[in-house]
């Protein structure tokens, strides 16, 4: 495990277990410590399924391959089923993967994950640069095809925030996906008046599950949470501005997921209109990065 400390703010990060950054702590003026990412008494990373905690890479594509097929309408292949039998391929590799430290130092660690083999044609090297300030955390991402065949890739974030019957988020996208049938699958997408659901800074609670795929979002979300005193001003890169909003109902967290395509895009001619994955030729990167701050509210 490695660890940052930067003025009011320390991080925990497992290179070896997905890259996963398994806590981030600030220490706010009033002398409290706040978790602002999840990270449960007792719950400890893994990389035998998808962790519900910190927040990690998803890489070479975000969420759900339906199927286990990547198809971009030019291309299709199988991947290897990672969701535990359930016929498809979550989140990518990076997740499950041993990365390697590239440097280290109090406020700053580079990462690398590099897939060199497999069943599918997927073969690259992606790295994590994370550094934290006093004021937040920062994580660039870049994605490097090392095949010698253009192919679709797509990367992400997967921050797990905590939040309480009183957590309000507020973002504005100009669109959705809509879904219908089993999990998630797009049949077509919609445009969203008045900037979505959570323009105007809705309480995120509603007791039933909360499962949203964004398009054009503007790249800025705020969590507040009154009870607790906290917010968390998230922003990403116009790079990955397609992001999932979601938690089941009751949950004591919430999932605003920044990356680079619609959810399904991977395998969903309807995801794929709407957001599809980038292709990338042989040499060709694609970058993105993340920003969590927090202040007292």
């Amino acid at each position: 495990m490695l660890e940052l400390q930067t003025g009011p703010l320390s991080a925990r990060i497992h290179p070896e277990i997905g890259g996963i950054i398994a806590g981030l702590e600030w220490r706010g003026p009033d002398g409290r410590l706040h978790p602002l990412l999840r990270a449960p008494p007792g719950l400890a990373p893994s990389t035998a399924a998808p962790n519900k905690m910190g927040s990690w890479a998803m890489v070479p594509f975000a969420n759900c391959a339906f199927d286990r097929i990547i198809c971009d309408g030019e291309q299709r292949f199988a991947l290897p089923d990672n969701r535990l039998g359930g016929g498809h391929c979550i989140h990518g590799f990076g997740w499950e993967s041993d990365w390697v430290v590239l440097g280290h130092t109090a406020g700053h660690t580079v990462l690398e994950h590099r897939r060199e083999a497999g069943p599918d044609p997927y073969r690259y090297r992606v790295t994590q640069d994370i550094v934290l300030d006093e004021a937040g955390l920062t994580i660039k991402l870049a994605l490097t095809n090392e095949t010698d065949q253009a192919l679709p890739y797509g990367l992400g974030h997967h921050p797990w925030f905590p939040a309480a019957p009183d957590t309000r988020l507020r973002m504005t996208a100009r669109g959705a996906l809509l879904f219908g049938g089993e999990g998630y699958r797009a049949t077509g997408s919609r445009p969203l008046d008045r900037g979505g659901p959570y323009a105007e800074g809705a309480v995120f609670a509603t007791g039933e599950e909360v499962a949203w795929s964004f398009l054009g979002w503007d790249g800025t979300a705020r969590i507040e949470t009154p009870s607790t005193g906290l917010a968390i001003t998230l922003t990403a890169s116009e790079s990955l501005r397609c992001p999932v909003v979601w938690a089941p109902p009751g949950a004591d967290f919430l999932c605003v997921e920044p990356q680079s395509h619609a959810i399904g895009s991977p395998s969903e001619r309807a995801a794929r209109e709407a957001a599809p994955l980038t292709r990338l030729a042989p040499g060709e990167t694609l970058q993105g990065w993340l920003r969590i701050v927090p202040e007292a509210l």
